[in-house]
């Protein structure tokens, strides 16, 4: 645990703040290689740090948020937990948004210091950055059909076919299945060549990319072969029993109501199904509702579905595309 100290005649505006660090191998693993962790924290929080020793001294206008970081990732540390770039930045996010002062701000300070909500792989173990994709992530393991709704880059997909990845290493499940509307987003891509697999991989790629995070690149290529994991389109689905399987639904805004209640009552005995989608990027036809914004409407309150929403706040991408969405949303008709 870090000490912070001040001289008493600067308590209340010193110019500095110098934590100590008592275990030096952990402050080795809080600095990163070449200091490059306090690189990324000076440049996100315009503050400098300066390493003396087992001490780290903080100086510029950030320099108390600045500190509760470096305390936190300290505590992860201790933990064993990981301080990878995509950390330190939710972490820094919360102290430049002013949050980490009410309640619910402190639980969200809290997520990376004590006990991690977390989804083991066979490649990585994954956790959930913020409030919202932890509480998304519990109702994937506690409830048979959950909703993940929200912009681009908040983790919906990512961390659903994680939880996928999770179940079947662990036997809850036989199978994945993992679907997307083939609809094009804005643009006419005319006829593709090749055959079927050939033609509906571009719009299954990012599913693919999730996938290949998770597992390694043989033994998923064994699985598909098997049949083990399936990735389709949704008109694919139209028949089917899905039994025993977790099952995504990614891109659902894009869903017909017809298409979204044939898939929804795929559901079989056994499986879990995830739906994800973002209301702001429908690429349906113009007068064609979409099947996301009505399931919202008609199973509201049912027992058994969550429905899990996202913010820009929540965007673990590069920070500019939190500022992105924030922009578009702020140029939005009310």
């Amino acid at each position: 645990m870090a000490t912070t100290s001040m001289s008493p005649a600067q308590a209340e505006t010193p110019p500095e703040l110098t934590l100590e660090f008592p275990d030096n191998r952990l402050l080795i693993a809080l600095c990163g290689e070449f200091d490059r962790n306090l690189a990324q924290i000076e440049h996100l929080m315009d503050v400098q740090i300066i390493r003396r020793g087992n001490a780290v001294e903080v100086l510029g206008g950030a320099r108390e948020e600045a500190a509760k970081v470096l305390e936190v990732l300290y505590e992860r540390a201790e933990a064993g937990r990981g301080l990878s770039p995509g950390d330190i930045d939710a972490i820094v996010r919360l102290g430049n948004s002013g949050e980490g002062t009410g309640a619910r701000d402190g639980d969200q300070m809290e997520m990376f210091q004590g006990g991690a909500l977390e989804i083991k792989t066979r490649k990585k173990t994954i956790e959930p950055r913020t409030l919202a994709q932890q509480a998304y992530v519990r109702a994937l393991f506690d409830n048979e059909l959950a909703f993940g709704i929200g912009p681009a880059g908040t983790g919906k997909t990512y961390l659903a076919v994680a939880v996928a990845v999770n179940q079947m290493m662990g036997g809850h499940v036989d199978k994945i299945i993992l679907s997307r509307p083939a609809v094009e987003a804005g643009e006419r891509l005319g006829f593709l060549p090749g055959d079927m697999k050939d033609k509906v991989d571009p719009y299954m790629q990012p599913l693919y990319d999730a996938l290949n995070d998770f597992l390694p690149a043989k033994q998923l290529g064994k699985l598909i072969e098997e049949k083990q994991i399936e990735i389709a389109p949704l008109a694919f689905m139209r028949g089917r029993t899905l039994s025993n399987a977790f099952v995504v639904l990614d891109e659902a805004q894009n869903a017909t109501t017809m298409q979204m209640k044939m898939f929804l009552t795929r559901l079989g005995r056994g499986s879990r199904m995830v739906i994800t989608g973002d209301r702001s990027q429908v690429d349906l036809p113009r007068g064609v509702t979409s099947g996301l914004r009505d399931a919202e409407r008609i199973l509201e309150g049912i027992e058994g579905i969550s429905f899990n929403y996202f913010t820009a706040k929540d965007v673990v991408r590069h920070p500019m595309v939190a500022r992105i969405i924030e922009a578009y949303d702020a140029d939005s008709p009310a």
